[in-house]
């Protein structure tokens, strides 16, 4: 279950509630594996993905594109989509990075450092196990168009774990990061989206600029930085439904605040963890 949120857009909407896509993707593969099956897309359906951009007259943006606008008070274009990777697959490079350059789309790629070949203390990371990115590629991603960010470094449920280790987690990701690109990383994404109010405080503390969720919702100008939401692009979403979420249609806005509903489910997630690893002594969960 990922966060999601339910203020649909109204007919004449404002300024602060013109919806912003933010597409979110994890793999471009015609053959993942199949605990990846889900969460991939094939490489002919995501070029058709980015077709539709230039057909709805879009223009793209990196994250840190959109919230150093947003921050210095300027409009964004009024057709504006994002496109971001979470993980660091491997596939990146071979599939969806040739596809990006081909159409001069900028994107965001958020990594999880801990599963990234040739990091000085791997990890063995809590998503699907594919072939990944190396630390060593990460230079010419970036060269190619692409904002790096941080995912973390071993892919834990920031908001069901203890503060300390949340903190770990995040500040780590950071490093290992800044150290091979030698310049610092302004973008963070929460594991699987989920984020809790001392969590989003460890992001703005270890220095970040932005915090990308989930959300299944549209972002807009009135988004919170830290909890910018997105639309996770599944093996079976159709074709019309990312265009209409292209076009602004078809989701809804994200709201302010935290769902009641969500508040539950870390509660459920936190029991979870600490009965699946005990000997990690989770007994101070984070707040918030």
């Amino acid at each position: 279950m990922q966060e999601s949120c339910e203020r649909t857009l109204a007919p004449g909407a404002t300024r602060g509630t013109r919806p912003i896509p933010i597409l979110l993707y994890h793999s471009v593969h015609d053959e993942p594996p199949d605990d990846l099956l889900r969460w991939s897309v094939a490489p002919d359906t995501f070029a058709r993905h980015l077709d539709l951009l230039g057909e709805l007259g879009c223009t793209a943006w990196t994250m840190s594109d959109l919230v150093g606008s947003l921050a210095a008070g300027r409009e964004p274009p009024e057709r504006l989509c994002l496109v971001t990777f979470d993980d660091g697959y491997a596939d990146f490079a071979e599939h969806a990075l040739p596809r990006l350059q081909e159409r001069a789309i900028p994107s965001t790629i958020y990594l999880t450092t801990g599963a990234l070949g040739g990091v000085p203390d791997p990890v063995v990371p809590r998503m699907p196990i594919a072939p990944m990115l190396s630390l060593d590629d990460v230079p010419e991603v970036e060269a190619r168009g692409v904002e790096i960010g941080a995912h973390s470094h071993s892919h834990w449920q920031l908001d069901a774990i203890p503060a300390r280790l949340a903190r770990e987690e995040i500040l780590r990701s950071k490093q290992v990061l800044e150290e091979r690109l030698g310049h610092a990383v302004q973008s963070f994404a929460y594991p699987h989206g989920y984020s809790s109010a001392t969590v989003r405080d460890l992001v703005v503390r270890a220095g970040f600029s932005s915090a990308a969720a989930v959300r299944n919702a549209f972002s807009s100008v009135a988004d919170n930085p830290f909890a910018i939401a997105r639309l996770t692009v599944e093996r079976g979403t159709t074709l019309a439904t990312v265009r209409d979420w292209i076009a602004g249609r078809g989701a809804a806005v994200a709201a302010s605040g935290e769902l009641v509903r969500t508040q539950l489910w870390r509660w459920c997630r936190r029991a979870v963890t600490l009965r699946e690893h005990p000997g990690r002594a989770m007994t101070q969960y984070v707040g918030g």
